[in-house]
This record gives structure tokens, C-alpha cells and sequence, in this order.
């Protein structure tokens, strides 16, 4: 169905030309699921922009073919391929906050895909986009419809995304981490989804994600990317029975599940290499365990060890030692959090509510209230974190929100939130600001939250010069210098605007400007969601140390199973704006007493 022979990508950048992409091969057939997974930065959503014919002004297809069928879409004219996006091939982005127009309503944006690319006019066309709604699982898809995106939480806006993509019945969808957003059920209904369409339409996938989980439900093929290129091509089945990169099996050691609890994850050191340079070795060798002097003397081929199963290591030659020259996987590190003293609580909260007023007629009077949250109490200690869990759209960011007092004026928000004894909602002016030394937060849109016209020095800087006035220039620029290495980005990122970054990459500045500050206490919202799974072992590792060296306490709000049972000690579980289990993770998780608890954990992909 999709065929990509020997594709490059090129960028212009202030350092140097960028190979993003670098003679990149596969093929898809028709009704099958090809998954391409990486680290961030690794050249996955380029491959995806270069599909489509969508890189930016300063990139350029500089070789190779993309063919559906018969049609190579490199050599259309611009006119044609526009009406092969959408028809031909759609694509669901990585970030809907970004990709969904802000003044336009979301039903009318579906209209549009639909209007332009079927013979569905007017009505009809609505009402084909109310039904692309009520399938993507947007609850009241009647009154949703009308709603502009800043209305809608982070997960419905991702299902939006999904539901204008799918619209006009493509024969390629290319699937950018189309679940990232979503909690786990929303995840689970949507990969059904796919899976449904696929199996009417014949629709052949391309999906690209860093959940491996998602991946082993999902993919028939699977490619792993690295500096820009393919590093290990196979059939599914064999990938995860039989990684054959070093980088494949880290990806795979660096999985949190319970079984890690109260130890860390096998993070991969360093970070992906820039590519700017030419390149004379392995692109992996510095990273790698198993690096020895063939690795450093030229790059390696793309050999076939075993029939369909492709890999671009020196160790597979023909009579290498294969694996075995490896070192064996860490084992799994048993439960070392069997603490019984709990420390004082440093965050209480009791009885917190938020309402939103609703308001209708000419006075815009207020006729009733959303009750986003409805009665929630909690209590996070120091050095502990509490894992705030649930469905998208179920309170758990207007709870973080409201303890930071980021909703006054915007909501009624009602109910005790006390740091360290402190009343926040009594403070003021000099002391709410002097309050947020001791409390920060991480957004789930690390997009929307970093300043576009700064660059990432000075996104940094700014909370050290409005928190911490005391410290000179030059041991304000030497702390940002050492976060920015810890949370696994190189030292010319400072010098950089948030564009330039990949979508995790940007959450790894984000995670950066809330340790800056050094915070007791952190809400985590999805800090992790947009990480592939070797990021976010590291920033996990980074956060768990913290944790134990200063104290830090985080309330960490997350749809990610894994992670809580890697990293909390507590766990909540929202629906509806109410805590309706809550417990020790260990408990909750593995003798879930609520229905809601168990259906949630049911939806879970496991490895």
C-alpha cells in the first residue's frame, strides 16, 4: 500500500544541515500496522512530515520515492497533493494543541476535512462529523460539537485530532503518538477503533509512538530509529521475542513496572547525537555496552541475520558473536519501599472544589456550575509521591491547577489547600509569589507552556531571577547549565528556541524550569507522556533522586500504569470529579476494590 525507498530529509539550521532523515526504506501492505519507534529526536515525526509533504520552510526532500500504489507522491504538484492529504493519506500530529485551529469550532473543523475530500455537503456533513465524535468516545458529542478547542481537556483534544483525521476514510493514516494524551481506557477504545477501520477499509497504519506496549498490541512490522536512521527492521513477534540492537534491548531494560520498585531504571547515558555531523562510526557506539573497535571504523550495514529480521550492528556480521557479546539485562531490583513511618504531611488538602459558572442570555447571568472537581481530600508528604489517576476530563489538572491557585477569577474554587501549615488561599500578592519557591509545576503541553520568542536560557533564568534574586548571573546560568544535563538534553540547547525541539524534548525543558527553582513540593501533569521510554527512564531516575536527597513530595497526575507502579507510593483514583479509591499503590493496584479501578487497570497494554 505505502512504499518508501532510500528517503532523505535535509534542514537548514543555524548550526549546520540537519540529516533528519537518512535513506530510510520500508513498505506497508495494505490492512497492516508498520510502527516506528525511537527516541525523541531520532527523526520518527520527520519521516511522518516527509510522508505527507509537510516539513517545514527550511527542510526539503533531497532523495528517494514515496509511492501509494501506483502514485509517487514526491512528484505531484502542490494542488494534487493536497488532495491527496486527507483523501490518500491522513495524519494524526503529535501535538492537537498546536494542530487544531483555536478560532474555529471543533465540529467545523471536521466538516471541513469532510466537505473537502467527500460528497457530504451541509447537514449531512455535520451530522457525518457528530458521528466521528460520538466514535472517538467525546462524551456529549451534541453540545461538544460547538466547542472551540481551548474548551476541551488535553485527551479530547487529541480525540478531535483523531476523529479529523479518520474523517474522510484515508487508504494510509499516519499516526503520530495518537494515544500519548489519552488515559488508558480512551486508549484502549481508540486503538479498537483503528483496529475496526483497519480491518473494513484495509487501511494500512503507520504509527509512531514510544509506548512498546501499544506497539506489541498494534504493529505487524516494526522499525526502530536512531540518529536518523533505521537501526532494526522485523515482524513484530520477532522484535520483542528477539531484539537483536544494543539500543532495542536498553529500550526494553528501561521499562518501569512494578517489579523496578524502589530502585532505577536502566536509563540510556548520553543523548542522541547531533545531526549536523557527518557521520564515520556507529551512531550508537558511545552509547553502547557493547561497543568495541569495528564499531568506531566505519558505519555499519543494514545486514539480515535471521529471514525478514534486519539490523545495523557489527555484531551480527556473518560468524560475529552475535548478543552473547552483550552484557546480561540488570536483573529486576525487588521492592526496597517497605517504610511504615510516614512522614507529616507537607501538602493537606480537604473537601477542594472547583465550579465553573456557566452563564447564558443577554446578561450572562449564571445558571448553574461544571462541577469539574467535587470534594476532593488528599495529603502528600514530604519526600513521598501521591499518583493522581483517571480518565481525561476527570478533574485531575484542575485539581493541580487549583492547588496552585492558577484558577482565581477564572473558577469558584472552595476547600483547605495547606503547604507546610501555610493556607494558600489566604495568600496575596508578595506572599503567593514567595509560596511558589516551594511549589512548581510541570504542564502537559509543554508547547503552550514555554514562551515561543524565548530562548531556552532564558525560559530557565526567568524563575531563578523572579524566585531566587539572591543569586548572581553566573550561578544562575551554571544551574541551568547543570539541569539541562540532568534531564538529558546537550548544552547548545540553551542557545535554542522551544520550536526547535521535538515534542519530548520540550517537556524535558519544561521538567528543567520546574527543578530549576529547587520546589519541595512539584505537580507533575503527564511530565512524562510525551517521552519515549529511555527519556523517560532517566527523568524518572532524576525525579526519584531528587525525592530522596531533598525531600521533594509530587502529586503526580498520569494515565501511565507503568510509571505509578515504578514511582508512586500512594495512588488516587478520580472519576467525575471525585477520589473514588485511594490507597497504597501497592494495594490499589493489585486488589483494586472499586469497579471504576478495575476497569481502568483492564485497559492497560501490557508488555
Amino acid at each position: 500500500m505505502l512504499h518508501t525507498q532510500d528517503l532523505h530529509v535535509e534542514l537548514d539550521s543555524e548550526s549546520g544541515l540537519v540529516h533528519a532523515v537518512d535513506g530510510v526504506r520500508f513498505s506497508i501492505a495494505r490492512g497492516q500496522t508498520f510502527a516506528i519507534v525511537g527516541e525523541s529526536g531520532c527523526g520518527k515525526s520527520m519521516t511522518a512530515l516527509a510522508l505527507m509533504r509537510l516539513l517545514p520552510e527550511n527542510g526539503r526532500i533531497t532523495q528517494g520515492q514515496v509511492r501509494i500504489a501506483d502514485t509517487d507522491l514526491l512528484q505531484l504538484s502542490e494542488r494534487e497533493m493536497r488532495a491527496a492529504r486527507g483523501g490518500k493519506i491522513g495524519i494524526i500530529f503529535q501535538e492537537p494543541a498546536t494542530s487544531l485551529n483555536p478560532v474555529m469550532r471543533v465540529g467545523d473543523q471536521i466538516v471541513e476535512t469532510i466537505e473537502t475530500h467527500t460528497t457530504l455537503r451541509g447537514p449531512a456533513a455535520r451530522a457525518k462529523a457528530l458521528e466521528w465524535l460520538k466514535k472517538v468516545g467525546i462524551p456529549n458529542a451534541e453540545q461538544r460539537i460547538d466547542a472551540y478547542p481551548f474548551q476541551l481537556s488535553g485527551g479530547q483534544k487529541q480525540r478531535v485530532m483523531i476523529a479529523i483525521a479518520l474523517a474522510a476514510e484515508p487508504e494510509v493514516l499516519i499516526a503520530d503518538e495518537p494515544t500519548t494524551a489519552l488515559d488508558v481506557t480512551i486508549q484502549a477504545q481508540i486503538l479498537d477503533l483503528l483496529k475496526q477501520l483497519q480491518a473494513e477499509q484495509g487501511m494500512a497504519i503507520v504509527l509512531i509512538t514510544h509506548d512498546l506496549a501499544v506497539v506489541k498490541q498494534m504493529a505487524h512490522q516494526v522499525a526502530l530509529m536512531y540518529a536518523g536512521e533505521v537501526v532494526e527492521l522485523a515482524p513484530a513477534e520477532d522484535f520483542f521475542a528477539r531484539p537483536m540492537h544494543p539500543y532495542a534491548r536498553k529500550l526494553f531494560a528501561a521499562l518501569p513496572d512494578s517489579g523496578k520498585r524502589g530502585g532505577s531504571l536502566a536509563a540510556i547515558p548520553g543523548t542522541v547525537p547531533a545531526l549536523t555531523r557527518e557521520f564515520t562510526a556507529c551512531r550508537f557506539v558511545d552509547r553502547c555496552d557493547g561497543a568495541h573497535e569495528a564499531c568506531r571504523t566505519a558505519p555499519p550495514a543494514l545486514l539480515e541475520p535471521t529471514t525478514g529480521h534486519w539490523v545495523r550492528c557489527v555484531l551480527h556480521r556473518p560468524g560475529g558473536p552475535g548478543l552473547s557479546a552483550l552484557p546480561a539485562p540488570a536483573a529486576a531490583i525487588a521492592d526496597a519501599d517497605a517504610r511504615t513511618d510516614v512522614p507529616a504531611a507537607l501538602l493537606e488538602v480537604r473537601d477542594l472544589r472547583v465550579h465553573y459558572p456557566i452563564r447564558a442570555g443577554l446578561l450572562r447571568r449564571v445558571v448553574d456550575h461544571v462541577r469539574a472537581v467535587d470534594g476532593v481530600s488528599f495529603s502528600v508528604p514530604a519526600g513521598r509521591t501521591l499518583a493522581l489517576v483517571g480518565e481525561s476530563g476527570c478533574g485531575k489538572t484542575t485539581t493541580g491547577k487549583a492547588l496552585l491557585q492558577l484558577l482565581r477569577g477564572n473558577a469558584q474554587v472552595t476547600g483547605s489547600v495547606r503547604l507546610n501549615g501555610q493556607e494558600l488561599g489566604a495568600l496575596q500578592g508578595a506572599a503567593l509569589q514567595s509560596i511558589r519557591k516551594q511549589v512548581q509545576i510541570i504542564f502537559q503541553d509543554p508547547f503552550a507552556s514555554l514562551n515561543p520568542r524565548m530562548r531556552v536560557a532564558e525560559i530557565l533564568e526567568e524563575g531563578l531571577q523572579s524566585l531566587h534574586p539572591e543569586l548572581a548571573q553566573e550561578a544562575r546560568r551554571e544551574r541551568v547549565r547543570k539541569i539541562v544535563e540532568q534531564v538529558g538534553l546537550r548544552s547548545d540547547a540553551l542557545e535554542r528556541y522551544p520550536h526547535e525541539f521535538s515534542g519530548g524534548q520540550r517537556q524535558r525543558i519544561a521538567i528543567a524550569r520546574a527543578l530549576a527553582v529547587e520546589p519541595r513540593l512539584i505537580v507533575c501533569d503527564e511530565p512524562t507522556s510525551a517521552l519515549d521510554v529511555s527519556v523517560q527512564a532517566q527523568i524518572l531516575n532524576l525525579l526519584k533522586q531528587l525525592q530522596q536527597e531533598l525531600g521533594i513530595a509530587y502529586l503526580f497526575i498520569t494515565h501511565n500504569i507503568g510509571v505509578v507502579e515504578f514511582f508512586a507510593h500512594e495512588v488516587a483514583v478520580m472519576q467525575k470529579g471525585l477520589i473514588v479509591e485511594a490507597g497504597p499503590a501497592r494495594q490499589v493496584l493489585e486488589q483494586p476494590e472499586h469497579p471504576y479501578t478495575r476497569t481502568l487497570l483492564a485497559a492497560v497494554p501490557r508488555m
